[in-house]
Protein backbone atom coordinates (compact mmCIF):
# COMPACT_ATOMS: atom_id res chain seq x y z
CA UNK A 1 0.00 0.00 0.00
CA UNK A 2 1.38 3.36 -0.89
CA UNK A 3 0.05 7.08 -0.66
CA UNK A 4 1.63 10.27 -1.67
CA UNK A 5 3.97 8.82 -4.50
CA UNK A 6 4.85 12.02 -5.97
CA UNK A 7 6.88 10.81 -9.18
CA UNK A 8 8.61 8.55 -7.53
CA UNK A 9 8.18 5.98 -10.33
CA UNK A 10 11.22 3.55 -9.98
CA UNK A 11 10.43 2.35 -6.33
CA UNK A 12 6.58 2.50 -7.27
CA UNK A 13 7.52 -0.72 -9.79
CA UNK A 14 8.63 -2.96 -6.88
CA UNK A 15 6.23 -1.36 -4.11
CA UNK A 16 4.10 -4.81 -4.66
CA UNK A 17 6.24 -7.09 -4.03
CA UNK A 18 5.37 -9.92 -2.22
CA UNK A 19 2.03 -8.67 -1.45
CA UNK A 20 -1.65 -10.17 -1.81
CA UNK A 21 -3.27 -6.79 -2.87
CA UNK A 22 -1.76 -3.69 -4.23
CA UNK A 23 -3.44 -0.34 -2.75
CA UNK A 24 -2.50 3.29 -4.20
CA UNK A 25 -4.26 5.84 -2.15
CA UNK A 26 -3.16 8.83 -4.65
CA UNK A 27 -0.69 12.06 -5.27
CA UNK A 28 1.27 10.41 -7.77
CA UNK A 29 2.30 14.11 -9.60
CA UNK A 30 5.20 15.79 -8.28
CA UNK A 31 4.61 19.53 -8.70
CA UNK A 32 7.09 20.31 -6.05
CA UNK A 33 9.46 18.48 -4.21
CA UNK A 34 9.80 20.16 -0.11
CA UNK A 35 13.11 18.56 0.27
CA UNK A 36 14.93 18.77 -2.99
CA UNK A 37 13.48 22.28 -4.91
CA UNK A 38 15.25 21.47 -8.28
CA UNK A 39 12.78 18.30 -8.89
CA UNK A 40 9.35 18.54 -9.95
CA UNK A 41 7.30 20.60 -12.18
CA UNK A 42 7.72 23.78 -11.24
CA UNK A 43 11.60 23.78 -11.17
CA UNK A 44 11.52 22.61 -14.55
CA UNK A 45 9.76 25.22 -15.82
CA UNK A 46 11.00 28.16 -13.29
CA UNK A 47 13.94 26.74 -11.52
CA UNK A 48 15.23 25.47 -8.66
CA UNK A 49 15.58 28.93 -7.20
CA UNK A 50 11.95 30.17 -8.23
CA UNK A 51 11.09 26.73 -5.90
CA UNK A 52 12.68 26.90 -2.96
CA UNK A 53 11.26 31.06 -2.62
CA UNK A 54 8.16 29.46 -3.62
CA UNK A 55 8.11 26.70 -0.65
CA UNK A 56 9.50 28.73 1.26
CA UNK A 57 6.30 30.80 1.40
CA UNK A 58 3.94 28.21 1.40
CA UNK A 59 5.63 26.40 4.36
CA UNK A 60 5.54 29.84 6.47
CA UNK A 61 1.44 30.05 5.40
CA UNK A 62 2.52 33.27 3.22
CA UNK A 63 0.06 32.14 0.13
CA UNK A 64 -0.38 35.43 -0.72
CA UNK A 65 3.36 35.70 -1.66
CA UNK A 66 3.47 32.76 -3.34
CA UNK A 67 0.90 33.54 -5.50
CA UNK A 68 2.61 36.63 -6.23
CA UNK A 69 5.63 34.95 -6.92
CA UNK A 70 3.79 32.55 -9.18
CA UNK A 71 2.58 35.10 -11.08
CA UNK A 72 5.60 36.59 -11.75
CA UNK A 73 7.48 33.50 -12.73
CA UNK A 74 4.45 32.69 -15.48
CA UNK A 75 4.92 36.30 -16.57
CA UNK A 76 8.91 35.46 -17.18
CA UNK A 77 8.05 32.71 -19.55
CA UNK A 78 5.06 35.09 -21.35
CA UNK A 79 2.04 33.76 -19.73
CA UNK A 80 -0.17 36.34 -17.65
CA UNK A 81 -3.30 34.90 -18.49
CA UNK A 82 -3.79 31.92 -15.44
CA UNK A 83 -6.27 30.55 -17.81
CA UNK A 84 -3.58 29.71 -20.14
CA UNK A 85 -1.17 28.41 -17.40
CA UNK A 86 -2.74 24.81 -17.66
CA UNK A 87 -1.86 24.24 -21.09
CA UNK A 88 1.26 23.91 -20.36
CA UNK A 89 1.34 22.10 -17.02
CA UNK A 90 -0.59 19.35 -18.51
CA UNK A 91 1.76 18.43 -21.07
CA UNK A 92 4.42 17.74 -18.10
CA UNK A 93 1.47 15.64 -15.76
CA UNK A 94 0.62 13.71 -18.89
CA UNK A 95 4.98 12.86 -18.81
CA UNK A 96 4.92 12.46 -15.39
CA UNK A 97 0.86 10.19 -15.64
CA UNK A 98 2.57 7.97 -18.46
CA UNK A 99 5.89 7.00 -16.57
CA UNK A 100 4.01 6.51 -12.89
CA UNK A 101 1.32 4.02 -14.46
CA UNK A 102 3.68 1.91 -16.34
CA UNK A 103 5.42 1.43 -13.48
CA UNK A 104 2.04 0.92 -11.00
CA UNK A 105 1.72 -2.54 -10.22
CA UNK A 106 -1.33 -4.72 -11.29
CA UNK A 107 -3.68 -5.58 -10.39
CA UNK A 108 -4.13 -2.43 -7.88
CA UNK A 109 -6.75 -0.71 -6.50
CA UNK A 110 -6.46 2.86 -6.95
CA UNK A 111 -8.18 5.85 -5.54
CA UNK A 112 -7.27 10.05 -6.13
CA UNK A 113 -4.95 12.13 -3.97
CA UNK A 114 -5.78 15.80 -4.06
CA UNK A 115 -2.54 16.49 -6.47
CA UNK A 116 -3.96 14.43 -9.12
CA UNK A 117 -5.75 15.13 -12.04
CA UNK A 118 -8.51 12.66 -12.24
CA UNK A 119 -9.94 13.52 -15.78
CA UNK A 120 -6.38 12.20 -16.98
CA UNK A 121 -6.37 8.89 -15.48
CA UNK A 122 -8.44 7.17 -17.64
CA UNK A 123 -5.66 7.69 -20.71
CA UNK A 124 -3.28 5.69 -18.67
CA UNK A 125 -4.88 3.04 -16.57
CA UNK A 126 -3.78 -0.47 -17.50
CA UNK A 127 -6.38 -3.54 -17.57
CA UNK A 128 -5.01 -4.28 -13.74
CA UNK A 129 -6.24 -0.71 -12.38
CA UNK A 130 -9.14 -0.22 -10.60
CA UNK A 131 -10.58 3.35 -9.67
CA UNK A 132 -12.44 3.60 -6.71
CA UNK A 133 -13.92 7.17 -5.56
CA UNK A 134 -16.97 6.80 -3.39
CA UNK A 135 -17.17 3.10 -4.41
CA UNK A 136 -16.53 -0.67 -2.70
CA UNK A 137 -14.73 -3.69 -3.51
CA UNK A 138 -14.98 -7.06 -2.27
CA UNK A 139 -11.88 -8.29 -1.05
CA UNK A 140 -11.81 -12.03 0.40
CA UNK A 141 -15.33 -10.97 1.87
CA UNK A 142 -14.58 -7.90 3.49
CA UNK A 143 -15.68 -4.37 2.22
CA UNK A 144 -13.31 -2.38 1.33
CA UNK A 145 -14.32 1.41 0.99
CA UNK A 146 -12.44 4.16 -0.92
CA UNK A 147 -13.10 8.08 -1.18
CA UNK A 148 -10.52 10.02 -2.78
CA UNK A 149 -9.52 13.78 -3.13
CA UNK A 150 -9.61 16.47 -0.94
CA UNK A 151 -10.78 19.37 1.18
CA UNK A 152 -10.79 22.72 -0.57
CA UNK A 153 -7.67 24.61 1.14
CA UNK A 154 -5.34 27.50 0.32
CA UNK A 155 -3.53 24.88 -1.58
CA UNK A 156 -5.26 25.18 -4.37
CA UNK A 157 -4.25 21.89 -5.19
CA UNK A 158 -6.09 20.13 -8.38
CA UNK A 159 -8.74 17.78 -7.00
CA UNK A 160 -9.65 19.67 -3.70
CA UNK A 161 -13.60 19.62 -2.96
CA UNK A 162 -15.97 21.50 -0.67
CA UNK A 163 -16.68 19.68 2.53
CA UNK A 164 -20.97 19.18 1.36
CA UNK A 165 -19.64 17.39 -1.67
CA UNK A 166 -16.85 15.10 -0.22
CA UNK A 167 -20.01 14.90 2.95
CA UNK A 168 -22.08 13.58 0.25
CA UNK A 169 -19.54 10.52 -1.19
CA UNK A 170 -18.68 9.86 2.69
CA UNK A 171 -22.88 9.58 3.52
CA UNK A 172 -22.95 7.56 0.72
CA UNK A 173 -20.41 4.54 1.39
CA UNK A 174 -22.35 2.85 3.72
CA UNK A 175 -20.60 0.92 6.39
CA UNK A 176 -17.24 -1.18 5.57
CA UNK A 177 -14.89 -3.46 6.61
CA UNK A 178 -11.67 -1.15 6.10
CA UNK A 179 -12.06 2.52 5.05
CA UNK A 180 -9.28 3.75 2.65
CA UNK A 181 -8.74 7.65 1.72
CA UNK A 182 -6.33 9.56 0.58
CA UNK A 183 -7.04 12.48 3.56
CA UNK A 184 -7.32 11.70 7.42
CA UNK A 185 -10.29 12.35 9.43
CA UNK A 186 -9.98 15.52 11.21
CA UNK A 187 -7.89 15.09 14.39
CA UNK A 188 -5.22 17.27 15.47
CA UNK A 189 -3.04 14.43 16.19
CA UNK A 190 -3.50 12.92 13.01
CA UNK A 191 -3.52 16.12 10.52
CA UNK A 192 -0.60 18.30 12.32
CA UNK A 193 2.76 17.76 10.03
CA UNK A 194 5.44 18.09 12.40
CA UNK A 195 8.20 19.30 9.43
CA UNK A 196 5.91 21.87 7.89
CA UNK A 197 4.57 23.09 11.08
CA UNK A 198 1.06 23.16 10.46
CA UNK A 199 -2.26 21.67 10.01
CA UNK A 200 -3.46 20.20 7.01
CA UNK A 201 -6.74 20.02 6.57
CA UNK A 202 -8.72 16.48 8.18
CA UNK A 203 -11.95 15.54 7.54
CA UNK A 204 -14.86 16.05 10.12
CA UNK A 205 -17.34 14.08 7.66
CA UNK A 206 -14.57 11.00 7.79
CA UNK A 207 -14.23 11.33 11.12
CA UNK A 208 -18.00 11.15 12.06
CA UNK A 209 -18.16 8.33 9.79
CA UNK A 210 -15.49 6.43 11.77
CA UNK A 211 -17.42 7.10 15.19
CA UNK A 212 -20.68 6.13 13.71
CA UNK A 213 -19.39 2.92 11.65
CA UNK A 214 -16.03 1.93 13.56
CA UNK A 215 -14.76 0.19 10.75
CA UNK A 216 -11.61 -2.66 11.43
CA UNK A 217 -9.44 0.24 10.02
CA UNK A 218 -8.78 3.22 8.34
CA UNK A 219 -5.67 3.81 6.65
CA UNK A 220 -4.97 7.12 4.94
CA UNK A 221 -1.63 9.43 3.89
CA UNK A 222 -1.80 13.28 2.89
CA UNK A 223 0.02 14.50 6.00
CA UNK A 224 3.54 13.90 5.12
CA UNK A 225 4.97 13.65 8.87
CA UNK A 226 2.08 13.12 10.95
CA UNK A 227 2.55 14.07 14.81
CA UNK A 228 0.88 10.86 15.19
CA UNK A 229 1.21 7.94 12.79
CA UNK A 230 -1.64 6.38 14.06
CA UNK A 231 -4.68 6.15 17.13
CA UNK A 232 -7.81 4.69 17.70
CA UNK A 233 -11.31 5.73 17.48
CA UNK A 234 -13.44 3.46 19.53
CA UNK A 235 -12.06 -0.17 17.98
CA UNK A 236 -11.22 1.50 14.22
CA UNK A 237 -7.69 1.68 13.91
CA UNK A 238 -6.57 4.86 11.95
CA UNK A 239 -3.18 4.48 10.13
CA UNK A 240 -1.15 7.02 8.42
CA UNK A 241 0.45 4.29 5.98
CA UNK A 242 3.21 6.86 5.17
CA UNK A 243 5.22 9.32 2.79
CA UNK A 244 6.64 6.85 0.27
CA UNK A 245 8.08 9.48 -2.04
CA UNK A 246 9.96 10.03 1.11
CA UNK A 247 10.43 6.16 2.27
CA UNK A 248 10.51 4.83 -0.92
CA UNK A 249 8.86 1.62 0.77
CA UNK A 250 5.13 0.37 1.21
CA UNK A 251 3.21 0.20 4.00
CA UNK A 252 2.55 -3.63 4.33
CA UNK A 253 -0.21 -5.24 6.82
CA UNK A 254 -2.67 -8.11 6.90
CA UNK A 255 -6.19 -7.69 6.76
Amino acid sequence: MVSDVHGEAEALARAADGSDVFVCLGDLILFLDYDQPGRGIFADLFGADHAQAYIEARTANRFDDARALSAAAWARIGITDPAQRWAVLEERVRRQYEELFSAMPEPALLTFGNVDVPALWPAYLREGHQVLDGGVAIVDGLRWGFIGGGLVSPMRTPYEITPEEFGRKVDALGPVDVLFTHIPPALPELTYDVAARRFEIGSPALLRYVREHQPRYHLFGHVHQPLAARTRIGRTECINVGHFHGRKRPFAMDL
